[in-house]
């Protein structure tokens, strides 16, 4: 073991100078913080500054270690002890396993505490937390339970329609129950009634602001443009979609044959970005609701609730992230209506959506950042700052001598699209690259890689990968 990567406490590490066999809690919340999230080490023999001091009698105080976990934790999370010598110094090591059996409760003088890990502390978990692990220890999701609501005092047209779009058959009440959104007598699930038309749960809604400015003090006018909309979580896509979308300017350059359009923002990343919010936000986050808030330079997209794991996404590798999904019967039915897929995270696509783009550059790449209880999606205006092209379609006569290299980057960019959806329209392509359906159609039939199976909506794209 490398003790020196884990010297500088992190969310999966952390260091006692000695074993506090009087003051326990200074060390047994960290214990229950680990059992609580992804598990962790803890290490006993380094000191604040991260010299390595050593334990005088580790033996000793290994066993009076396993005797306080059990005495102290409630329930018991699963451990495993070792010692590791440095410099001639005998350490501790104490690997807390990540349980199913949450929350672990430190318990003291009849008060039971559960901890959290938040950065390179572990703090008392919120009401709010203590739900999710008491739903997490019970392999159960908020969406996945049984609400009040009757199924019979709501509609779902939305539903009925995009099902009837997507698959090509109606969607029938039995589906209803296959689907996880009611149950045999007539009740709704949480997700079903996140699904009706008229949302019951009040806090399923979207406030949406185009403010004038930087921030959100613009000065005499802050607002150009604000919204508010309640309801089902397709209505709340829809309609946020298109809020942004008509806040949305796309400049254009000419070329030697044709112009390239340049949008302030893409619709790929913002539609996957606005479904995440959708999806894994934290429902259990009551009078919250998710925000779409748009500047001259950059539109956020917030959310309720950190990561499903607890660990900030600015901490991780953004393409290794792995699919955590905090409501996954919503996740399921939006996969099977088609706004998303099963494998692997939404980063990547925000991010290449992006890269993808004629107007990127280095310093408009998408970020991402969230904390214990919030969770944001920052995407820049791809054309912000440039005097490149025009505005509103006008033309400004300035020609692109790289016309060759921008062809290969959209064919590209097909070719990628194709690959996360073989069912996909040559409208969403012309919507999702900013490029006119026409053009589409030229590129696509000048790929002799690239050809559509069958007819209409039944048909399909199909990559020749040898070619």
């Amino acid at each position: 073991m490398d003790v020196k990567k884990y010297i500088g406490e992190t969310t999966e590490y952390d260091k006692k100078q000695s074993v506090e066999i009087k003051k326990p809690k200074s060390w047994c919340k960290s214990v229950s913080a680990f059992a609580n999230g992804v598990g962790g080490f803890l290490i006993f023999g380094i000191d604040n500054e991260g010299n390595i001091v050593g334990i005088d009698n580790p033996e000793a105080d290994a066993e009076k270690i396993s005797e306080i976990i059990k005495a102290r934790l409630d329930p018991i999370p699963e451990f495993r002890l070792k010692f590791e010598k440095v410099n001639d110094r005998i350490l501790i090591i104490l690997n807390i396993i990540s349980g199913e059996d949450t929350p672990y409760y430190y318990s003291a003088d009849g008060i039971l505490e559960a901890y959290v890990r938040v950065g390179n502390e572990s703090v008392k978990a919120t009401a709010v937390e203590q739900k999710r692990l008491i739903m997490k220890g019970k392999n159960l999701s908020y969406d996945t339970q049984i609400s009040s609501y009757k199924l019979g005092d709501y509609a779902f047209t939305k539903l009925r329609e995009r099902y009837k779009k997507w698959i090509g058959k109606s969607f029938e009440d039995k589906d209803m129950i296959s689907f996880g959104l009611s149950t045999d007598d007539g009740y709704l699930t949480n997700a079903g009634a996140l699904l009706a038309d008229e949302c019951p749960i009040r806090w399923s809604r979207i406030f949406c602001t185009r403010w004038n400015g930087l921030n959100k003090s613009g000065g005499t006018m802050d607002a150009l443009d604000d919204a508010e909309f309640s309801g089902g979580l397709i209505y709340l896509l829809e309609n946020g979609e298109e809020f942004i979308q008509r806040n949305c300017k796309k400049m254009w350059r000419k070329t030697s044959t044709s112009r390239e359009e340049l949008p302030e923002y893409v619709e790929r990343s913002y539609h996957e970005a606005l479904i995440n919010a959708l999806i894994h936000r934290d429902y259990l986050v009551t009078g919250s609701e998710v925000h779409i808030d748009i500047f001259d330079d950059r539109m956020e997209i917030y959310s309720p609730g950190g990561m499903a794991d607890g660990i900030a996404i600015q901490d991780r590798d953004l393409l290794s992230v792995p699919s955590t999904r905090r409501n996954p019967l919503l996740a399921d039915v939006f996969e099977r209506l088609g706004y998303m897929e099963r494998k692997g995270s939404g980063f990547g696509k925000i991010i290449d959506a992006y890269e993808f783009q004629v107007n990127y550059k280095e310093d408009k790449k998408p970020a991402f950042h969230s904390d214990r209880s919030n969770f944001f999606v920052i995407m820049p205006n791809l054309n912000f700052g440039t005097q490149d092209g025009t505005q509103d379609g006008t033309q400004d006569g300035t020609q692109d001598g790289t016309q060759g290299n921008k062809r290969v980057k959209l064919e590209d960019q097909l070719i990628l699209m194709i690959r996360n959806n073989a069912k996909i329209s040559i409208g969403k392509m012309s919507e999702a690259t900013g490029v006119s359906v026409r053009t589409i159609k030229r590129r696509i039939a000048e790929m002799p890689n690239v050809q559509f199976i069958g007819r209409g909506f039944s048909g399909h794209w199909e990559i020749k990968e040898d070619q």
